[in-house]
């Protein structure tokens, strides 16, 4: 069971342009601004940017699912015929993420945490 789609990471090339952007459609600050994320909060939803998704296989926004056990839903999802893009990955604050790709090549993000 997931608990639903929630985060929204988009890859970014200009991280500082992508920022003022989301700041305009948004109209708040970002929670978190990092070199390597910039992460937005507006109705209920997280918005991040991701300056490095373009080279971990992000062609475009990706959906993110927040799921009770990770590593149990990324193995069913790998048995159902998914290729892993990132494996679990622990981002802090135990916070972890993985994603796959279907078979169609959508990217399908899990969050835990």
């Amino acid at each position: 069971m997931t608990e639903g789609l929630k985060t929204v990471i988009y890859p970014v090339k200009d991280l500082d342009r992508a920022k003022a952007l989301f700041r305009t459609l948004l109209e708040t600050e970002p929670y978190a601004d990092e070199p390597y994320y910039v992460g937005f909060k507006d109705a209920g939803q997280d918005v991040g940017l991701d300056p490095n998704g373009h080279s971990k296989g992000m062609t475009g926004p990706v959906p993110y699912w927040h799921v009770e056990d990770i590593r149990a839903r990324l193995a069913a999802l790998v048995a159902a015929g998914a290729e892993i893009l990132q494996d679990v990955q622990d981002v802090g604050g135990g916070r972890l993420i993985a994603s796959v790709k279907d078979a169609d090549g959508n990217l399908i993000g899990l969050i835990q945490g």
